[in-house]
């Protein structure tokens, strides 16, 4: 592309402006649109900030120069331009779509007040205006109760519970983080919550937000039992936000469907991020959506012909605890299908626990819990999906000094 075409992004997350920035680097200019009223951010440090060991301003993004703040209404594609609330357009070349993900509001009773909205003291975690309003309500000895066990819900009750909150984490599944961890792992994690004071109720399901003049007073489990709350955290998961690319006319499936070239099926419209549906995948996760805007700056540069395959993503998570960081990594398949070879190390002493799946002589996943040393020795031959070789060298990718 010429240096002239006009790019314009919306979206001012993690992929977007890492989008903005690079091709910046390349040399072709780009209008970044971004309707939240903070400094891009990034999102997944938030809990750090409500946990109190950051301040916004260190989780910001070094953004590009032109960033116009306002809310996208609509795409006209015919014309190629995009529409704002206060009723500019901004015409484009390429439009990028990196709108990322809403919080998933679960359908409980007297979650809404009478004009949709939530009633004091019961938060979404999703954005740094949510962070900062959990932030001014905290305060020690505050009733809080998370919704939700997973990767959010865990940090979420970690942060509120660092800054002296009485929590309850209410999970329905049958264990923590169960889409990353094995069993063994998130009974350490269940366990490591409880060091620091928080009450974990798996397999139950929270039923009803009561509430009094329009505050939360307590939530109500499916079997009757209540939990008195002066705060409540949403942390039930993220989905999508679609409506742009749906009323646009775009091809939408569980996310905007996307090509290898990151294209929708309008030809002049890309997409990445959370809001992207690539061969039946959708991530929502910071990695890949990371990879997808280092891909698509080279290809709308005109500096490369990648494409993008996919992504195998690791999850790392650092739990600060009174005594010591408990630390977590996953990769790949954590449960074995029949004919896996496991090799499993625990060490009680040490809090440590280190597992990884075999298949066809092949890494095809793992969980270290404790010391990390070796999770860049292993996620390197997860990655790689090359054949192990033949003179055992798990043991030695398991330890320490294998790994560093």
């Amino acid at each position: 592309m010429t240096s002239n075409t006009r790019v314009v992004v919306i979206g001012a997350g993690l992929a977007g402006v890492r989008l903005a920035r690079r091709l910046g680097e390349l040399g072709t200019p780009v209008t970044l649109v971004g309707e939240e009223e903070h400094r891009p951010y990034n999102r997944v440090l938030l809990a750090e900030v409500l946990a109190g060991r950051y301040s916004p301003e260190v989780i910001a993004l070094p953004s590009p120069a032109e960033l116009t703040r306002g809310r996208v209404t609509g795409i006209d594609r015919e014309v190629r331009a995009v529409h704002l609330a206060d009723g500019s357009k901004i015409a484009y070349d390429t439009l990028v779509l990196a709108t990322g993900s809403n919080p998933v509001l679960p359908p409980l009773r007297g979650l809404f007040t009478a004009d949709h909205a939530l009633p004091e003291g019961v938060h979404a975690f999703r954005t740094m205006d949510d962070c900062l309003g959990l932030s001014k309500a905290v305060r020690p000895g505050v009733k809080a109760v998370v919704i939700g066990g997973g990767l959010l819900g865990v940090s979420a009750a970690r942060a509120l519970a660092q800054r002296g909150a009485q929590v309850v984490l209410a999970q329905q599944g049958e264990r923590l983080m169960e889409r990353q961890l094995d069993p063994s792992a998130s009974k350490l994690v269940k366990r490591h919550l409880g060091d620091l004071g928080v009450e974990v109720h798996t397999e139950t399901r929270v039923r009803d937000v009561r509430c009094v003049g329009g505050v939360v007073r307590s939530v109500e489990m499916h079997d009757g039992y209540a939990l008195d709350a002066d705060l409540v955290v949403l942390a039930c998961g993220v989905h999508p936000r679609l409506g742009l690319a749906q009323t646009a006319g775009l091809e939408v499936r569980k996310g905007i469907v996307v090509d290898d070239e990151l294209r929708t099926s309008d030809p002049h419209i890309r997409a990445i991020g959370d809001c992207v549906q690539h061969d039946g995948t959708v991530y929502g996760l910071a990695t890949p959506a990371l990879e997808q805007a280092e891909i698509l700056a080279e290809l709308i540069a005109g500096r490369s012909n990648a494409r993008y395959t996919g992504t195998r993503s690791l999850t790392r998570l650092t739990l600060a605890g009174p005594y010591s960081p408990f630390d977590l990594a996953a990769f790949g398949e954590t449960e074995p299908r029949p004919g896996d070879d496991v090799v499993q190390l625990t060490d009680a002493t040490r809090g440590t626990y280190r597992k990884v799946v075999v298949r066809d002589d092949r890494l095809v996943g793992g969980v270290l819990v404790g010391e990390l040393g070796t999770v860049g020795a292993l996620a390197r031959a997860w990655e790689g999906a090359e054949p192990l070789p033949d003179d055992g060298p798990l043991l030695h990718l398991l330890t320490n000094d294998g790994g560093s």
